[in-house]
């Protein structure tokens, strides 16, 4: 992490070297909850913002947990000329050629066990499960939620009934979805109990869904891969924008970690700068304040 004081709020940083406009040769965004807002639409603000950054001929890229296939109208709308870091960065794929960076999957051993965790009786119809396979969702039935969840993505889910026919194929993530927030929390607790860090990634990206990939997938080794591999640069010469626990690894990883205002508590703390809101265009501002100046 850089130099600037983890959890500082709104309004106030520690001035260094690392927060110098010149020093910024990367600009990583997530999407929702940071530039993407309830509206499922990039601000003007932003757009402007980001353009004004790319000008100057600073990089931006898209870390973000949704769907390769979702994420790449947001992708084009921010004139993007780098991989689409998508699935937790478990998929790292160039929209203008097709590239594929890296694709890690989820251990097959470990899909099983987590599936027939989601489907005990007392689960089964508080949880709606999502295997995610070649950029295709699949699910057991389609549900309201799934309906919700779709109509945001842009994306056709395929429901197949019995999702244990799928457990052979090669799994991107598995994501569990329920509306009841204290449900979501208690299952990440006791999957934490149950599989080490190097087994299974575990993360909330946002508080109905628990998502769960290879163990090496975070955005923070999907960032340094970009910045250091691809582009060969330092951790001090990216700045990164997040709003959830899913952000994480990448707001330590980067010279400045920004949170949004509407991040968890525990998000906030461990970022050098807190920005207003989503709603508030509080990805912009950060941009204006550290690297446009």
């Amino acid at each position: 992490m850089g130099n600037l004081a983890p959890g500082t709020a709104q309004g106030a940083f520690v001035e260094n070297s690392a927060a110098q406009a010149g020093e910024i040769r990367l600009l990583v965004v997530d999407l929702d909850g940071t530039v993407v807002g309830a509206s499922n639409q990039i601000s003007a603000r932003v757009k402007q913002a980001v353009q004004a950054v790319q000008a100057q001929g600073i990089p931006v890229a898209i870390a973000t947990g949704r769907m390769y296939q979702s994420a790449r109208r947001f992708h084009a709308d921010l004139g993007s000329t780098l991989p689409l870091m998508s699935y937790q960065g478990a998929l790292i794929k160039d929209p203008a050629d097709d590239t594929l960076h890296r694709h890690w999957h989820l251990p097959r051993v470990y899909a099983q066990q987590l599936l027939e965790f989601y489907e005990q009786p007392a689960l089964r119809d508080d949880v709606s499960v999502h295997f995610y396979i070649d950029d295709q969702l699949y699910v057991r039935e389609i549900t309201a939620e799934t309906e919700a969840y779709a109509e945001r993505s842009s994306i056709e889910p395929i429901a197949v009934g019995d999702l244990r026919t799928l457990l052979d194929a090669d799994l991107t993530k598995i994501l569990a979805q329920s509306s009841n927030v204290a449900l979501i929390d208690d299952l990440l607790e006791k999957l934490r109990q149950r599989y080490a860090p190097t087994e299974l990634y575990l993360t909330k990206s946002v508080d109905i869904f628990l998502e769960a990939t290879h163990p090496e997938v975070n955005k923070g080794n999907a960032v340094r891969y970009l910045a250091e591999n691809i582009l060969g640069l330092r951790a001090d010469q990216v700045m990164a924008i997040g709003d959830n626990f899913n952000d994480f690894e990448m707001l330590q990883y980067a010279g400045i970690g920004v949170a949004m205002g509407n991040a968890p508590e525990g998000v906030q703390a461990i970022a050098n700068w807190v920005a207003p809101s989503v709603e508030e265009d509080g990805a912009a501002i950060a941009i204006e304040k550290f690297i446009l100046g």
